[in-house]
């Protein structure tokens, strides 16, 4: 005889949309038992939650309510592992009937919006009922002959507010134990500078057994782990973190007595969310690469740039259906927001119900008196009348496009437009996609539209679709309190633009189906992911290549990966996702589809999106608007299934697949495509070129080799300055050209001398005002009071006024001024323990550079090549070091041949150079003496050469 139980469950996704529930197998003398409602709008807007209590449907059982007292959870668990931003979460529950008559329980999910159920599974007295994924044609045939065959099935309707809500509704026997369990993952975005994971703990009575398990496993290291008391202070100090470098485990284990409201009630206390922020070390400004399983994840969020300017339009709804509270809240936000602008910002406010009225006529400058009176302004609005959406829009876009035509706009600011709205178009033009073309139509390329929706009626999916197709994001707002703070939460994130047009390259020929690699703009705060397969099998090293305009420099950032890198570390974690690579690659992919849907320009296209998508939930085992979940036991006599709605309406982020450029540039590989830069891209860009041709260089204690082409001869000669003292390396007046070194010195003399080395090169460029230094920690380029950097873990370039710095990875950075002048310095690193030993640079410069006649200092003093005299060869003291005597300007001295090294393509056994030693720190070479060369600053001229 089969067990006296049947099942309701609701899986609803997306926002205020029919889905489909199916449920088929029921035996006949359960039909009765069957209830098919739905409580109302499920109100709960949290993300994740697990809530039992006892159905309605118990009204129409006949059973007395004082029952739903004996329905015990005596487990309830919730264990959730973050590998490298990808959370997989499990949330296991174990109830108990300890009544006499069947009860029906109702049992909530609510997982995090934008979160994909992989699994769930259901075991009733020993009854375990698993899931798969099928197609939803195949499921509507099952329900189809279950109908036929007389069976109880179901089709229900619903809708859905802003969040995505699993439910379960069960009939459970007297005596009965039931275990939910489901499954979901989620790609955690980075907001505001911190990740955070929410997990809403709501299980609706006390619970023998609860607790909260969180790993985080980062293998880009920890900066922090906070776990803010969002439950309240009735539990205070009951939650554990322990914290390692790329690890962290939290756990919450609240007893019996400590989840009670008061020692005597029988009511629970959990009832919130439980929250961990966390952020990540970053070392890289490329981003991170992780190579793992045959997939690659690149984390991209740099820091420590200057703020783009922003021209901002704020378009703001105030028709009759915003009077009160959301009025309120909304004029309490923009007087906030505005008060956050910065003086480089650029503004101005909209405001429109039937009609459309502007503050400004135009942009105007952020100052404080401007900022004041729009407060006034908007603290002045009374809502009344209709919607004009259209003609509000398109108003704004004309401003915007004026100041554009005008010349108003710096060529490095972003623009945008910020639209709030709560409703409908109820004036004007009434057809969305018209106002969707209209919009599309008058927006330049390099404008974004951003859109909040406020309340429960608005049409989001058409304010989804406006943001998308117009490079923005969209956010639903919720008509509360709350109103205000999200509104300025919101508006935080996006009002400090660092980068725009930024691209990802990576080579073709070693990666494929890269999700989106284009993005428009990246704001302070977040976190800027792409991902793809790679082919691991003939690939040591992954290199990629972002460009992007930062504030007045062109940034070009390179990052290599070792393929193998996360093996060690991966195998080691047993907690690790050892599939978290392949995993936020099939997240990315589908949510870019679903969104690559949404616009979809004609049927024969969204069909080909949808067989895309399709196949990704199969392959991947996720719950997609086009498959169904399939739930049965193990006889297969028993069977429900869950679906979603057939449209996906969320939206996600814009873009298309695996966009690859075509255009090469030859300052970086082939297969890159920086941005180009202006006035003189080709120019700008050449690469300079330091092959091993003779150079003129200063390495090692430091010793100064000079290159002699048309002898065919090298000078050598050494300083034995004082650590502290400024060497002028060269000084060219006419090109307004100063290269200097700092010396350091070793840790401790040996035989009596305390050799010197450089620490710090600075190189300044007086003509273009812009000054790099080089030390053995930080590249660092200065233009007045901006700066901007890379660090010696990074390989990266930056452009600015046609000078390129670009950094290899712990090997050396090239300077190249309008594509005519070079300079390479080469970093060398001991090992830290060192007892003598200390980080150096050398540096080298070709003699092909061209500095004027007037050019001096330690090396540029032979830039035009002079005549030298070697005679008289010899034996010496030592046999292998021949002597000879050298005639230069007038003086004569002994020298000797021997041997030195260049570092610039064996930075640590260098390749040997023959050259003659000019002994006493070069006297009778040099002119003068080598004090004559010190110089008070890094950037300081010689005086009197």
């Amino acid at each position: 005889m089969k067990p006296l139980f049947c099942f309701l469950l609701l899986f609803l996704i997306s926002e205020m949309h029919s889905f489909d529930l199916i449920i088929e197998g029921i035996p006949d003398d359960l039909k009765n038992l069957l209830d098919l409602e739905v409580d109302g709008f499920l109100s709960k807007l949290m993300a994740g939650s697990g809530r039992y209590q006892r159905s309605t449907s118990d009204e129409h059982s006949g059973e007395s309510t004082d029952d739903s007292d004996k329905i015990g959870i005596y487990s309830y668990k919730v264990q959730s592992t973050i590998t490298s931003r990808l959370a997989s979460t499990m949330i296991q529950s174990k109830v108990v009937n300890n009544a006499k008559h069947p009860q029906h329980l109702v049992f909530e999910v609510q997982i995090p919006k934008g979160a994909f159920i992989d699994n769930f599974t259901m075991d009733v007295n020993g009854i375990t009922f698993t899931s798969s994924i099928k197609e939803k044609s195949e499921a509507r045939r099952m329900y189809a002959q279950a109908r036929a065959k007389g069976k109880a099935a179901g089709i229900v309707r619903s809708n859905a507010l802003d969040m995505e809500n699993f439910r379960t509704e069960v009939n459970v026997p007297g005596g009965t134990k039931v275990q939910f369990e489901i499954h979901y993952q989620e790609m955690i975005r980075r907001r505001l500078s911190s990740y955070e994971h929410t997990i809403s703990l709501r299980p609706g009575r006390l619970a023998k057994h609860l607790e909260v398990d969180i790993r985080i496993i980062e293998p880009q290291g920890l900066r922090y782990v906070h776990t803010p008391n969002t439950l309240g202070d009735h539990f205070d100090g009951i939650t554990t973190l322990s914290k390692g470098e790329k690890k962290a485990h939290i756990s919450f284990k609240p007893t019996l007595a400590q989840q009670r409201k008061c020692p005597t009630c029988s009511s629970t206390a959990v009832d919130g969310n439980f929250v961990v922020q966390y952020d990540v070390n970053r070392e890289k400004a490329a981003g991170e690469l992780e190579i793992f399983n045959g997939y690659f994840i690149h984390f991209f969020a740099p820091e420590n740039l200057d703020p783009l300017p922003k021209n901002i339009l704020f378009v703001i709804d105030v028709s009759g259906s915003m009077w009160g509270l959301k009025m309120k809240q909304t004029i309490e936000a923009m007087k906030a927001i505005l008060g956050q602008l910065q003086p480089s910002d650029q503004f101005s406010l909209l405001d429109f119900n039937h009609n459309v009225r502007c503050w400004r006529d135009g942009l105007v400058e952020a100052t404080p008196s401007q900022i004041d009176e729009a407060k006034n302004y908007i603290q002045g609005i009374h809502p009344n009348g209709g919607t004009n959406i259209n003609e509000a829009l398109l108003r704004a876009t004309f401003i915007l496009n004026e100041a554009k035509n005008l010349g108003m706009l710096d060529p490095n600011s972003v623009s945008m437009i910020v639209f709030v709205s709560d409703g409908d178009p109820t004036v004007g033009e009434l057809k969305l996609t018209t106002i969707q073309k209209n919009v599309k139509q008058n927006m330049q390329d390099d404008f974004s539209l951003h859109c909040l929706g406020i309340g429960f009626d608005v049409d989001y999916d058409f304010l989804q679709r406006l943001a998308q197709e117009n490079r923005g994001t969209a956010q639903r707002i919720f008509g509360n309190q709350e109103t205000s703070s999200q509104m300025q939460q919101f508006y935080s994130q996006v009002s400090t633009p660092l980068l725009r047009n930024i691209e990802f390259n990576y080579p073709q020929e070693s990666v494929s189906d890269i999700t989106q690699n284009s993005f428009h703009n990246y704001f302070g705060g977040s976190e800027i992911v792409v991902s793809g397969k790679v082919d691991t099998q003939n690939l040591q090293h992954l290199e990629s290549v972002v460009t992007a305009t930062a504030s007045n420099a062109q940034l070009v950032m390179e990052t290599l990966a070792d393929v193998e890198e996360l093996d060690d570390f991966m195998s080691k974690d047993k907690y690790a996702d050892p599939k978290f690579t392949e995993k936020l690659w099939a997240y990315l992919t589908v949510n870019q589809l679903l969104a690559e849907r949404n616009l979809a320009p004609t049927a024969a296209l969204k069909r080909n999106i949808t067989k895309s998508i399709l196949q990704m939930s199969l392959n991947h085992h996720i719950v997609t608007p086009f498959t169904a979940m399939v739930i049965e036991n193990p006889n297969g006599d028993e069977r429900m299934l869950a679906d979603q709605p057939r449209d996906n309406k969320k939206g996600c982020c814009p873009g298309t697949l695996g966009i690859t450029p075509k255009v090469p540039d030859k300052t970086i590989p082939s297969w890159a495509n920086p941005t180009p830069v202006a006035p003189s891209p080709a120019s700008a860009q050449k690469a300079p070129t330091f092959a091993m041709k003779p150079i003129h260089t200063v390495d090692n204690d430091p010793h100064f080799i000079i290159n002699l082409p048309k002898s065919q001869k090298n000078i050598c000669f050494n300083i034995n300055a004082e650590p502290g003292k400024i060497l002028n390396l060269v000084s060219d007046a006419d090109t307004g050209v100063v290269v200097n070194g700092q010396l350091i010195g070793a840790k401790k003399q040996e035989h009596e001398k305390l050799n010197t080395y450089f620490g710090k090169i600075g190189f300044y460029f007086k003509s273009k005002d812009l000054k790099v230094e080089v030390s053995t920690e930080m590249i660092t380029l200065k233009d007045g009071s901006y700066s901007t950097g890379l660090s010696w873990a990074d390989t990266g370039s930056i452009i600015r006024k046609r000078l390129l710095v670009s950094v290899k990875r712990e090997h050396n950075v090239t300077i190249t001024v309008d594509g005519e002048m070079s300079f390479m310095v080469v970093l060398h690193r001991v090992w830290k323990n060192h007892p003598v030993n200390v980080d150096f640079l050398g540096i080298y410069i070709p003699p092909s550079n061209p500095f004027s006649s007037k050019a001096h200092g330690l090396i540029g003093q032979f830039m035009p090549e002079p005549e030298v005299s070697i005679f008289n060869e010899r034996p010496g003291q030592d046999p292998k070091k021949p002597e000879a005597t050298m005639e230069f300007k007038g003086h004569k001295f002994t020298v000797t041949r021997g041997l030195q090294k260049d570092y610039r393509t064996d930075r640590v056994f260098g390749t040997d150079v023959q050259c003659w030693f000019v002994h006493n720190s070069g006297k009778g070479f040099i002119d003068g003496h080598y004090t004559d060369y010190l110089v008070p600053h890094l950037y300081s001229f010689l005086k009197n050469p």
